[in-house]
């Protein structure tokens, strides 16, 4: 190689700060595209010159942004598209591991995406981090800049501390394919904790992270006043906190996701010693969770604990007092 580097003119550290620089491009690119068709879904004729100055924090130039825009497609109105838009060559991708997967714990499955906000005509970015079984949103962020370091990795780092663990391991982290999920420092910490990367090609293969995007923008920050920065920070904490204590779920037996988290942790801990795994696994009947994924149906699962606990050891109280 140091042949190849000399014939050519060049030095081994230019050519991999060169490649170094085009990962980078690589991976800001794809996660401007799956952007650029989300903005597009509320805004379908902005312009490309319009979404670069909304957009801000775009590491490329005016030029190279519409240059992008004109490659994909993005110069002229488009319908509803399908096609693949955050994977770029030269960019990791992990495979989807959510495909056959059941869920009857919490801590099983981490699902994660990025979205964007609108604020007096300037766009922010929010990221959330949701145990798909539980719903409980674990870590949030709020950010002027698409860089790891002001979204995936604040929520993720948000989402480690919520749970206080010292090790989450086996843990699923799922996403789509954008730059924030697979920098150095964001797997770095996936691997520190034990989790193991997921990765989607398509939105509708991450459904529960898509789902509460929605949530969070449309049942409230829309409703509320926000004119600043700060202002929005706060509303997303203020929506967070709403979400996961007050809101209830259908799926989770009309609980909230606190309520729900409380309620198979404490009866789990209960359970401790008093039934095997795999008797465990027989009391809990199969479904359809709302992510779309397969396995057990937490409601079910919650009255089947409540009627071992309620009518059970009652029972038993009541034959010693006769």
């Amino acid at each position: 190689m140091n042949k190849l580097f000399s014939t050519m003119g060049i030095s081994k550290q230019s050519f991999h700060q060169y490649h170094k620089r085009l990962l980078v491009r690589l991976q800001e690119e794809a996660y401007l595209v799956r952007l650029i068709e989300e903005i597009r879904k509320d805004h379908p004729t902005m312009g490309s010159r319009d979404m670069y100055f909304k957009i801000g924090s775009s590491n490329l130039g005016r030029d190279a942004f519409e240059d992008l825009c004109r490659q994909q497609g993005f110069m002229v109105k488009r319908t509803k598209s399908f096609k693949q838009t955050t994977d770029s060559s030269g960019v990791i991708r992990f495979d989807n591991l959510t495909g056959e997967l059941e869920l009857n714990a919490a801590d099983q499955l981490w699902v994660s995406d990025i979205t964007y906000f609108e604020v007096c005509g300037r766009f922010y970015y929010l990221t959330f981090v949701v145990d798909a079984f539980t719903k409980r949103i674990l870590g949030h962020s709020a950010s002027q800049r698409l860089a790891t370091e002001h979204t995936t990795l604040v929520a993720l780092t948000m989402a480690i501390r919520t749970r206080g663990k010292d090790s989450l391991e086996g843990l699923i982290f799922h996403s789509d394919g954008g730059g924030q999920y697979y920098d150095k420092n964001f797997l770095g910490l996936t691997a520190r904790y034990g989790m193991v990367n997921s990765m989607c090609k398509y939105a509708w293969e991450n459904p529960f992270a898509e789902r509460i995007n929605g949530v969070i923008k449309n049942n409230y920050l829309v409703h509320w006043e926000i004119k600043t920065f700060q202002q929005l920070v706060k509303c997303v904490d203020r929506a967070v906190k709403l979400y996961n204590h007050e809101k209830p779920h259908k799926s989770l037996g009309r609980l909230t996701p606190i309520e729900f988290e409380k309620s198979i942790f404490a009866q789990e801990k209960q359970s401790d010693g008093e039934d095997s795994a795999p008797e465990k696994e027989n009391q809990m009947p199969g479904g359809n969770q709302p992510s779309g994924l397969k396995g057990n149906n937490p409601q079910a699962q919650i009255l089947l604990w409540n009627k071992k606990i309620n009518n059970v050891k009652p029972c038993q109280k009541t034959v010693n007092v006769i």
